[in-house]
């Protein structure tokens, strides 16, 4: 395995600019993606950062796969390793949704993407589950954790709320805590010292959003009414995504309704038709589910809406997640919390069996999705085919079988 300081800034942004390309499904569809290709590939990382990863992401707010990819990012590189992930995880879908949604304001309809998308949805079952029978082989090492797997997935099964999440989060590394701390504290521990938060980062952002208020508050000065008007038009887009980014818990399928209160029914920036559309964008695009944003924001204020909007979306609970990195990194190697994540991880585990089913359900029950499913299942457990040609491959059986 490679060391991190062995990894550049451009493998991390190629890496996830080629996983941004193929990570059809969002959430754990797009982490499955990334554990195939950075774990199993590369080797460049181990499981547990992954697993880790899910853990911090499921308890803070904001679209949950890519505030992992942030967390990766910023545990390989840093600070800038974290920018570079997060731009280059969004650059593919960003892109193509722009493009989308230029061609649904010129035309009004959706392109035709149905039959694509029903060949990817067996393959994505696929990935997802060939990613927790992996996990399961490697992580769960005695038959409690067995146990707390199980129930975590059962309960997210029957339990489609947010706080079921928070439920077996917190319930499995309270377990992992009674189960495991007396095992754990004959095991040396190296708990670093310093400040609890990372006030690097901190001090880094403050300073970039205090100069980016102030350029704009300078330009007022300067421009006329109508470009003024855009330009408040754009801080609205800013304050509202971003609001709701760093308030809402639960990634994309949880914070989709809360937006739709918003946008539709609270600024009326869309119709129901419309925000509907921008979902189902988000859905045949690869990448986060909420890359919807770029859609609503174009529709509201064209190429810089986009931008704006994309930006807000994503990157306050970006940089949320970096500074909850640098305290997780504090404190992970107590023996409380490594006793604590011995609880989680099996339940994470669970967590990505049940999004398999969760994603399985959308799949359409007839004899091709069963066979790009078993045909894909296979080829990654068998002979570990890279997704990169299945994820596509599958698209185009869809065409062709449907």
């Amino acid at each position: 395995m490679k060391t991190a300081g062995k990894i550049s800034l451009g493998y991390l942004f190629l890496t996830f600019l080629k996983i941004g390309s193929i990570s059809w499904g969002g959430f754990m569809a797009l982490i499955a993606v990334v554990q195939k290709q950075l774990v199993d590939k590369d080797k460049i990382i181990r499981e547990e950062m992954i697993l880790d990863g899910i853990s911090l992401a499921s308890v803070l707010p904001g679209p949950v796969a890519f505030n992992v990819v942030t967390y990766v990012g910023y545990q390989l590189r840093g600070l800038k390793g974290a920018l570079v992930s997060m731009i280059g995880i969004l650059l593919p879908s960003f892109i193509l949704i722009l493009i989308l949604a230029i061609g649904y304001s010129k035309y009004g309809e959706l392109p035709v993407f149905g039959k694509f998308f029903l060949g990817i949805l067996p393959a994505i079952t696929a990935v997802v589950l060939s990613v927790a029978v992996s996990m399961v082989q490697k992580q769960i090492k005695d038959y409690k954790q067995v146990i707390i797997c199980v129930l975590a997935g059962i309960t997210l099964l029957l339990v489609h709320a947010f706080y079921g999440t928070l439920l077996v989060i917190f319930a499995s590394g309270l377990l992992g805590y009674f189960l495991y701390f007396d095992s754990e504290r004959k095991v040396p521990t190296n708990l670093t010292n310093g400040l609890p938060l990372n006030f690097k980062s901190i001090a880094f952002f403050t300073a970039v959003f205090a100069f980016l208020g102030l350029g704009l508050w300078g330009l007022t000065i300067f421009i006329d009414a109508e470009t003024l008007s855009r330009i408040k038009l754009l801080q609205t887009i800013f304050l509202t995504f971003s609001g709701m980014s760093v308030t809402l818990f639960g990634g994309g399928y949880v914070i989709i309704p809360a937006i739709q209160q918003v946008i539709v029914n609270g600024l009326h920036w869309l119709t129901i038709n419309e925000f509907s559309d921008a979902i189902a964008m988000g859905q045949i695009t690869p990448g986060p589910i909420l890359i919807s944003a770029t859609f609503i924001g174009y529709h509201v204020a064209g190429f810089l809406g986009a931008c704006v909007a994309t930006v807000a979306i994503f990157f306050p609970p970006g940089i949320v997640m970096i500074i909850f990195s640098g305290f997780l990194d504090r404190i992970k190697n107590s023996t409380a919390i490594t006793a604590i994540f011995k609880g989680m991880r099996p339940a994470i585990i669970g967590m990505i069996i049940s999004s398999a089913v969760n994603i399985g359900k959308g799949a359409v029950l007839a004899w091709p999705s069963v066979a790009i499913f078993l045909v894909v299942f296979g080829l990654l457990l068998k002979f570990r085919v890279n997704i990169v040609y299945l994820i596509p491959l599958s698209g185009l059986a869809g065409i062709l079988l449907f």
